[in-house]
């Protein structure tokens, strides 16, 4: 979805270039150049944008839901770990982008959602993303959120990354997670609790094409995920008319459950032990949040969380 977005602001620029209105595209390379730090500072978000009411059938058409499992006290700052990426990270965006829901489970805290940096060198795009709520996902990004001092900030960062989203077939519960610890030592530097979400439903809106790890095509996909940056999963869904074959998402349900805080005291150099420790905890947390909601919304008794 953002790639198609991107690509159709990338095509605009151009077609602004090739035409009489050049003049344009040289007005906005210039804005590029001094905003192009904009990303890393807080964004510049739009309550304007984010209250779209192309969002609200967004969000219903799965339906979207944000589930609140405990208080979240807006004196402090949060890092979310976002768990699993999926193909579209629908429950991240229509969660934290878009929409009350947030705000009013958890009033005073404000979401910032972490994305590649790569999508805002895209003109035009970035300025859209940006609106939404969405910021880069770099070191200074993420401090740049965490170090409001008067706490009420939520950075929401999904961990497996675009790795993740290889493994995003209905029904898988992998998550790379296990060598993924740079959240845990900015949680550490900031002193920003830590707080599991689980989106469940988030593997079932496409069907991917078999890519098991060894396969020649996982092969390709992990290469060329290391050279560009981000992955290319090969998935299909539905169409508009037909449910057999298409790129519209299967209408199912998403419950992105928010799970209980991990407090965090401040460590401006926290020790790799340290980082280990509370990188356990965390993993801990996570699996008994899942174990404790999975019943509700169709996982198998027997079916359980594999970090890798």
């Amino acid at each position: 979805f953002l790639s198609l977005v991107a690509e159709f602001c990338c095509g605009f620029f151009v077609i602004l270039i090739l035409s009489n209105f050049w003049f344009l595209a040289v007005l906005y390379l210039l804005w590029l150049y001094v905003d192009w730090e904009t990303p890393c500072a807080g964004g510049r978000r739009s309550q304007w944008v984010r209250s779209w009411t192309l969002w609200k059938y967004f969000r219903e058409y799965f339906p979207i839901h944000l589930v609140k499992t405990s208080d979240l006290n807006p004196n402090h700052n949060y890092l979310l770990g976002f768990h699993p990426h999926g193909v579209l990270v629908a429950g991240a965006f229509g969660n934290f982008c878009t929409g009350p829901s947030f705000k009013n489970l958890f009033p005073g805290l404000t979401p910032y959602l972490h994305i590649m940096p790569i999508w805002f060198g895209c003109p035009f795009f970035r300025e859209y993303i940006m609106s939404a709520g969405m910021v880069s996902a770099s070191k200074e990004s993420v401090s740049y959120v965490l170090n409001n001092e008067g706490g009420g900030h939520a950075s929401v960062i999904v961990i497996g990354g675009a790795e993740e989203s290889l493994n995003a077939h209905p029904g898988s519960l992998t998550l790379n997670i296990l060598k993924r610890k740079g959240f845990i030592k900015m949680a550490l530097k900031h002193g920003a609790h830590l707080v599991p979400v689980f989106s469940f439903g988030e593997n079932e809106l496409f069907k991917q094409v078999a890519n098991p790890k060894g396969s020649w095509l996982r092969n390709v996909q992990e290469k060329l995920q290391k050279i560009m940056g981000f992955a290319l999963p090969l998935f299909h869904a539905r169409g508009v008319f037909q449910y057999s074959f298409g790129l519209i998402p299967y209408r199912q349900p998403i419950h992105t459950v928010v799970g209980s805080p991990i407090p965090v005291k401040r460590n401006l150099n926290p020790t790799t032990e340290e980082i280990e420790e509370l990188h356990a905890l965390y993993l801990q947390k996570l699996r008994k949040l899942f174990e404790e909601h999975k019943g509700n919304y169709g996982i198998p008794e027997h079916k359980s969380l594999v970090f890798e």
